[in-house]
Formats: structure tokens, sequence, C-alpha cells
């Protein structure tokens, strides 16, 4: 049987989820960049280069990597997954009432890779078959051509925020903006219909789900929870940091779940400061080796940390006020003491190399990561720490604010 789990953050990577640059990152305009959370335009020809080369560092190292559009055009072949995406992506309050029939007939007959292709990339009123166009659909004929009636999901290229692997589960993650909560659609149907997960043992820690496997709609409220805040960093203990894009009520109805299946013994909650710079956990903080993490100096004594632990079978919880964020690291992983590297160079580099992901390292293996080459600074002090720094230019890649560790989804990862 496939096995789909992750017991820590640097343990060996047994497999990975990742998507290349593609059409959604193309559809990117000096306007519409901000709506769809992005600080600039990228070079996808040069991105796509970048990114190649970092999924051939990975698969030097024996990783399987995964990509989302195969997966998406695969699970499209199932019936009911093909259903579940298009019932979810066309409503009436998404295309309008006039066009919702006709425009979910017209996807359900398209090719599974076509159909996958314009899910993520988005599709263009410009595009639209002509057929459509004569319906009688005011959301239409008040589009300019340019506007999207799929919107393109360009942060799909970030395939950590959307879904966690947490021990022997995982979470479908409520996402803190809108721009992002298709992306969480993609993931749900590939987990419960591809047919390499449909016949894996594990389970869902978020949704919960009914007895046919269904996801029990539950109302987000104002509860958000992001990938890149989320690390399973082993002896079963979970962080998860609180910020610009998870929330303190999302932590605790996660840990509830880990809880109630025992799948967890802690879950150290991390408050950070809620800004674009510091966006999630893994832009400041990242795990290199057992015992080594690279942090942000400049943030790491601001950061507040709680513990969360069972308590009884009712999913009442202990709550305790740790130290502080590192020595409550170091005390669940039993080490004694981190090796801490701080970003490198002064303090004007340093904020340079954490805004272009100095920290944002994926290990490979306890020790072995991949970085970004224009933080010098930073990867000169890992390698005197001893870690192994693999490095690619970046230079393109690095303008969607993301590096190693958001642009993948660890499926399947050893324990330390």
């Amino acid at each position: 049987m496939t096995q789909f789990r992750v017991d820590s953050e640097v343990g060996k990577l047994r497999k990975v989820l990742v998507h290349r640059p593609d059409l959604s990152l193309r559809r990117l305009t000096p306007s519409n960049r901000e709506e769809l959370l992005f600080d600039d335009v990228l070079w996808v020809r040069k991105a796509r280069g970048e990114h190649d080369k970092f999924t051939r560092y990975l698969e030097k190292y024996g990783v399987e990597v995964y990509y989302l559009d195969d997966l998406l055009a695969e699970v499209l072949q199932v019936p009911e997954a093909r259903g579940f995406i298009i019932d979810k992506t066309v409503t009436r309050l998404t295309v309008g009432a006039a066009l919702v029939a006709d425009f979910r007939a017209y996807l359900l007959e398209m090719d599974p890779r076509r159909l996958a292709t314009i899910l993520i990339g988005g599709l263009g009123r410009q595009e639209i078959d002509d057929a459509l166009m004569r319906r009688h659909s005011l959301t239409l004929v008040t589009m300019e051509s340019a506007d999207f009636l799929l919107p393109p999901l360009p942060n799909s290229i970030f395939t950590r925020d959307s879904s966690s692997w947490i021990y022997n589960g995982v979470s479908l993650n409520p996402m803190f903006f809108e721009a992002r909560e298709l992306e969480v659609v993609h993931a749900a149907a590939i987990y419960n219909w591809h047919p390499m997960f449909a016949e894996a043992d594990f389970e869902f820690w978020y949704p919960d789900q009914d007895e046919q496997g269904r996801f029990v709609q539950e109302d987000w409220g104002r509860a958000s929870l992001e990938g890149g805040d989320v690390m399973p960093i082993g002896n079963r203990t979970l962080l998860v940091g609180i910020g610009e894009r998870t929330t303190a009520q999302m932590v605790e109805r996660l840990a509830q779940s880990l809880f109630r299946y025992e799948a967890v013994d802690r879950v150290i909650a991390c408050v950070m400061s809620k800004d674009r710079a510091h966006m999630h956990l893994d832009t400041i903080f990242t795990m290199v080796d057992r015992d080594a993490v690279t942090i942000y100096p400049k943030v790491a004594t601001r950061i507040r940390a709680y513990s969360l632990r069972p308590s009884d079978k009712t999913g009442q919880m202990d709550l305790t006020e740790e130290k502080s964020f590192l020595d409550a690291v170091a005390d669940a992983l039993g080490v004694g003491k981190l090796r801490v590297i701080g970003t490198g160079g002064d303090e004007y580099a340093a904020e340079r190399e954490q805004w272009d992901d100095g920290n944002n390292l994926v290990a490979i293996e306890p020790g072995v990561v991949i970085a970004y080459a224009k933080n010098e600074y930073t990867n000169k002090k890992l390698r005197k720490a001893g870690i192994k720094v693999l490095t690619l230019d970046g230079s393109e890649l690095g303008r969607g604010r993301g590096g190693g560790h958001c642009m993948t989804c660890p499926l399947l990862r050893d324990p330390i």
C-alpha cells in the first residue's frame, strides 16, 4: 500500500508535491498582481528553468517528485472528482446565475489536461466559447475582454500552503485570502479521488469527513490556516505560527483534532507579527538539521510561544506559556540546546536576505538544504555550521516571496 506521512522537518524526504511555473504566472500583470497576492510580475520562462533545477536537486537525492497539474489532470478523469471541483468552482456567485448551468456543462465535456490547465491558469472573457457568449448573461456582457471568468491561481506554485501533511494525516487548510481558496478544492479532490491517494491509509485532520468520505461543511468564521505556518518537527510535536495568515482559532481547532486521534502530544503555537515580510513562520524560521535551525534574529526574541497539550477526551486542552520560542523547540526535540544560525550579514543585509527567503529553506535530509544563491551571507553561515547548501539562482522565483520550503508540500518524510 502506498504510504503518505510526514514525521519531521528534516528527516529524509521521500515524496514531494510541487508546481512548475505555468499559465497562471503569465496572467500576472502590474494591474492585477496585488489582487493575486504578488509583489511583482515574473519572467516565467526563466522561473521555469530555476524551478527545473530545484526539482533536479530533489531527484538527485532520490526524492519522488509529483507535479500538481499532472495529479489534477489525472484526478479529473474520475467523474466524482470532476463534478466536485466544477461544483465548487462554478456557482451563481462566481459566474452568475444565467451562466452557471451552461458553463458547468462546458467544463464537464472538456479534455482533462485542458481543464486542469484552465482551473489553475484561469480563463479570460476573450477566451470563452462563442456558444457561451450568446447566452443572456449579465455577468459576461459587463466584463472587459481581459477580465477572468475563472481566476488564475498563481500561488499554486507554493504547494506548502493549501494542505499540510502532519504525521499520519493531512489538513486541508482554510486559506486567509479568497484568491487562494480554490487551491484547497484542487487538493481536496486529489487526496480524495486520485488512485494514488484513494488506496492509501491516512487521516483527514481537517475538515472532518462523514462515513461516506464526504467533507463536513463548517463555517470558517474568522479562522484560517496556511501550510507555511505548519511544521511537524518530530517527537510527536507540531509547530504552528500565528501571524498574518493563520489564526489562533484555527490552531485550536487543528490541535483538538490531532489530540482526539492521539496523533501528537504537543502543539506549540508561535505568535508572530502580522505583516507581509513575516507572512508565515517559515519566512523567518526553518529547520536545517536534527538540532539546527535558521532564524531571522530581529524577530527571534519577539515570538511568543504557547504549548497546547490534551487534558482529557472531551477536547479540553492545557495551555502553557513557554520561556522562549527557541527553548520550547529545543525541549520538544530533546536536543538540550539548538544550533541557531541567524540570517547573515549586517543589519541591512540580514533584512534583505530575510525578504529574499534566506530563512525559507527546505531540507532534503538532515544537514542538506536548498537555498537561493543570492543570500550569500546566510548561505556562508550555514556552510560554516556544517550544513550542505545546494543553491539555485532564484532571481525570478524569489519575486513571489517564497523559497524552497514554500514551494514543496512533503508527502512522505522520515522521522529524525
